[in-house]
Order: C-alpha cells, then structure tokens, then sequence
C-alpha cells in the first residue's frame, strides 16, 4: 500500500462528503468539486475524515492507492 494512501484526510468544519461508486463530491464554502476516482479504491468516512481503502489486494490497484487519495484531499 502506499504511504500517501494510507494518511486520513481531515475534513474541516463546514465541508461535505457524498461518496459515490465512482467519484467523491466535496462541497464546502468556496463552491462543489466532483472527483472522480479509479475503480477498485474506495473511500469511507470516518469521524471527521476520509479514508481511501483498496478493494483487493491487487498490484495495479496500488498505483492508484495514493493518487486517488492525493486528488480527493486536494479538491
């Protein structure tokens, strides 16, 4: 797994999270950002924040681990 991958994102006061199949919407003060993200990673939100998780255990799936998770904390 990857290092980036595994960091939680914290969520600050005033931002929402509606995590769909294929992309994470993220609405705060400033306006809405629809992240789409690769198949196989999935996000849980977990008191305050956000985690990305691997579907399976897959050597193509890791790639993806830490870029999805990078994209999603800085929409």
């Amino acid at each position: 797994m990857s290092r980036i991958g595994k960091k939680p994102i914290p969520l600050p006061k005033g931002v929402t999270v509606k995590i769909a199949h294929d992309a994470v919407e993220v609405q705060g003060p400033k306006g809405k950002l629809r992240q789409a993200i690769p198949p196989g990673i999935l996000f849980a939100q977990d008191s305050g924040t956000l985690v990305a998780k691997l579907e399976r255990d897959d050597a193509s799936l890791k790639k993806f681990h830490g870029l999805a998770r990078s994209l999603v904390a800085n929409a």
